[in-house]
C-alpha cells in the first residue's frame, strides 16, 4: 500500500526535509539535525506539521455515553473547551490507541488519535457505537501543527486577537487565527515545552503555515520533524503508541492509572479494575545510563546478576541532558526508584538508574 502524501508535502519538500514513510504517510523527520531542532523548541519556537493525526466527530444526543464506552478516563468530567488524555481499552487488557478528546459542548465532541491507527480506531469505536451516536471520520479534511517552545505564545498572539494565555493546560478555543475562521487552537502539546495545536481545514492550511513563519522571523523559527517530536515528547516520558504502549500493555502498567477512572463501566473495565487490586506483575520505568552509551528500541534491560529482565521500550541520547534516557518494563519488584539495572548496548552491559518522569 502507497503512503499517503498529507497536504503540505511540497511545502516540506522545498523545506529540504528528510521524508520517510512512517504510520502509513510521507513525514518529514528532520529538516537540519534532529539535536538542533530539539533544541530551538526546548529554548524558542518550532512547528511540527503532524497533520497525519486522525480526527473523529462524535455528535448527537448519545455522543458522551458512547465515550464513556470505549475511553478509559471519565469524560463526563469535561467542560466546553476542555480537553482529556485518555486511552481506548481492549477486551484482552491492552490499549487500542491512546487519545485526546476534545468537548465543544454536550452534544458535539472531537477525537484525535494515532496517524498508524486511524482505521483500527475508526473500526473499534464503530463496532461499539450500539448507542447509535453520530460519528464522522475528518481525518482528510483537516492539517494540525503543533507551535511549540517558549516563544510559541508571542509568535501566534501576534496573529490572533484570541487570548492565548487565557488557554489553559489541556483546554482549546476555536476562533481567528491569521485571518481564518474557526481554527481550533489547542494547549495539550506533546513535548513538555509549552506552545499550541492549530487545528485548519485543508484549505487553509498553506495561508496559516505560512502565516506562522512570518510572524516568528524575528523569534528564529524553525521547522521541526518527527526526530526531535520524538527526543522531546521521551524528555518528558510520554508514552509513544507501539513503543511504550501497544495491544499487549495495560495502561496500568504503563503508569496510566491516571487515566483508568473506575467511576463508570467501559470496556474491559471489570478485567481492569480486577488487575488494579491484585496488582501488576510489570511495570513501566524510565531511566538514565550511567556514564557513555544510547539505549535503543528493543534493548535488553538486564538486572545485576546479568539476567534479561525487559527491554527498551524508548531510548535516545537526551538533546537536552547529553544523556542517554530511555524506557522499558520491568518485572515488579525491580521497578523500585534508584534501582540499578544494566542494558545491552552493543555486547556491553551499560548501567543504567531507574529515575522517575519527565526527565528534565
Amino acid at each position: 500500500m502507497e503512503n499517503i502524501r498529507i497536504p503540505l508535502h511540497h511545502v516540506h519538500e522545498a523545506l529540504g526535509a528528510k521524508i520517510i514513510p512512517f504510520g502509513g504517510f510521507e513525514m518529514p523527520v528532520r529538516y537540519s539535525s534532529d539535536k538542533e531542532e530539539h533544541l530551538s523548541v526546548r529554548n524558542g519556537v518550532g512547528v511540527f506539521d503532524v497533520s497525519h493525526m486522525g480526527e473523529f466527530l462524535v455528535e448527537g444526543p448519545h455522543a458522551l455515553a458512547l465515550i464513556q464506552k470505549v475511553t478509559s478516563n471519565d469524560a463526563a468530567k469535561l467542560i466546553d473547551g476542555q480537553a482529556q488524555y485518555s486511552c481506548l481499552p481492549n477486551h484482552e487488557g491492552g490499549i487500542v490507541d491512546d487519545l485526546i478528546v476534545y468537548r465543544f459542548n454536550t452534544e458535539k465532541y472531537l477525537l484525535v488519535v494515532n496517524a498508524s491507527n486511524i482505521e483500527k480506531d475508526w473500526l473499534w469505536i464503530s463496532a461499539n457505537n450500539d448507542m447509535k451516536a453520530t460519528l464522522s471520520n475528518v481525518s482528510k479534511d483537516y492539517c494540525l501543527f503543533a507551535v511549540q517552545g517558549p516563544k510559541a505564545l508571542d509568535v501566534l498572539q501576534s496573529i490572533t486577537a484570541v487570548d492565548l494565555a487565557a488557554i489553559k493546560f489541556y483546554h482549546f478555543h476555536e476562533g481567528t487565527l491569521a485571518g481564518i475562521d474557526g481554527v481550533i487552537i489547542s494547549a495539550t502539546g506533546y513535548t513538555g515545552a509549552g506552545g499550541f495545536e492549530l487545528y485548519v481545514k485543508n484549505e487553509h492550511a498553506e495561508s496559516l503555515w505560512t502565516k506562522v513563519f512570518q510572524a516568528g522571523a524575528q523569534h528564529d523559527i524553525k521547522p521541526i520533524g518527527l526526530g526531535a517530536r520524538d527526543t522531546l515528547r521521551l524528555e518528558m516520558g510520554y508514552c509513544l503508541y507501539g513503543n511504550d504502549i501497544d495491544n499487549t500493555t495495560s495502561p496500568l502498567e504503563a503508569g496510566l492509572g491516571w487515566i483508568t477512572k473506575f467511576s463508570k463501566p467501559f470496556v474491559n473495565s471489570t478485567a481492569l479494575a480486577s488487575q488494579k487490586e491484585k496488582g501488576v506483575q510489570k511495570k513501566l520505568v524510565a531511566f538514565e545510563i550511567n556514564g557513555k552509551g544510547i539505549p535503543r528500541h528493543d534493548y535488553p534491560i538486564m538486572n545485576v546478576e546479568g539476567v534479561t529482565i525487559g527491554k527498551v521500550t524508548s531510548g535516545t541520547m537526551s538533546p537536552s541532558l547529553n544523556k542517554g534516557i530511555g524506557m522499558g518494563y520491568v518485572p515488579m519488584g525491580s521497578h523500585q526508584l534508584g534501582s540499578e539495572i544494566f542494558i545491552g548496548i552493543r555486547h556491553k552491559k551499560v548501567p543504567a538508574t531507574i529515575c522517575k518522569t519527565p526527565f528534565l
